[in-house]
Formats: structure tokens, C-alpha cells, sequence
């Protein structure tokens, strides 16, 4: 499904909708360019799962944990990930084994690790500086 939102705010809120309909175990996997949206979405979506605080991009850490919602939200950055080895590598099979939610940034570099059982999310920059298109595939809202 495609959505089209203006500004951060609608972003975050359409993040805020999928996170509500999520269940223990979903894997989110994002694309989209630098800068397109991917982490004021996933702050709507942590606050979809109940989780309050501050969210930030892991570009430097590669995974960020949140706790304290209904369920967790484990936020990766693959941006500078060689390949799917490497994700292995920092523990990707604990993360999913502990059914919490599994967001995803640049899931392109990591993409023979998702199975086909993956929420899509694709974030594009629209006709102005603040609009979004943003695909969801793979669950209905």
C-alpha cells in the first residue's frame, strides 16, 4: 500500500500505525535513500509499541535497544555492513529469538538473511522538500 505523507510528524504517525499492529518476532526491512525518513519512522513506530524516549539513528552502533513497551524494538543500522555474514557476526539470531521487533535500516546490504516473511517499507522523498512515499508491504494497516 502507498502513503503519502507531509512532514515529520505524519511520518512518525503513520510509523505509530504500523507499530501498533505488530506482533512479536516482525521484522521490518527498510529501504529507502539517506535522509528519506527511515528514522522519524521507526520513532512513530517505537511509540506504536509503547515505547517512550528518545529514539536516534544507530548508524554508529548498528543496533539500538529499546525496552519497555509491549514489546521490544531492536533498531539496526546495515549501512556499513559487507554482507549478511557480518550480521550473523553481531548476533542477529539472539535478536530474533528474543520475539521482540526487529527494525531494519538499508535491509538491501542484508537482504539474503530476511525471509519472505518481512514487513516492507520503502521511503522516498515526494514532490516537495517535506512530503514521503511510503510503501508497506507485507501486512495490512
Amino acid at each position: 500500500m502507498e502513503y503519502r505523507t507531509d512532514g515529520v510528524l505524519q511520518t512518525e504517525a503513520l510509523g505509530e500505525r504500523l507499530g501498533r499492529a505488530l506482533n512479536g518476532g516482525a521484522v521490518i526491512a527498510y529501504t529507502g535513500d539517506l535522509g528519506a525518513g527511515k528514522t522519524a519512522f521507526t520513532r512513530g513506530l517505537a511509540r506504536g509499541l509503547g515505547i517512550s524516549g528518545q529514539v536516534t539513528s544507530p548508524t554508529f552502533t548498528i543496533v539500538n535497544e529499546y525496552e519497555g513497551g509491549r514489546l521490544p524494538l531492536f533498531h539496526f543500522d546495515m549501512y556499513r555492513l559487507g554482507s549478511s555474514d557480518e550480521l550473523f557476526d553481531i548476533g542477529w539470531e539472539d535478536y530474533l529469538a528474543r520475539n521482540g521487533v526487529c527494525a531494519v535500516e538499508w535491509s538491501e546490504n542484508v537482504d539474503d538473511a530476511l525471509d519472505g516473511s518481512c514487513v516492507r517499507v520503502d521511503i522516498r522523498r515526494g514532490d516537495t522538500d517535506d512530503q514521503r512515499i511510503i510503501c508497506i508491504s507485507g501486512i495490512e494497516l
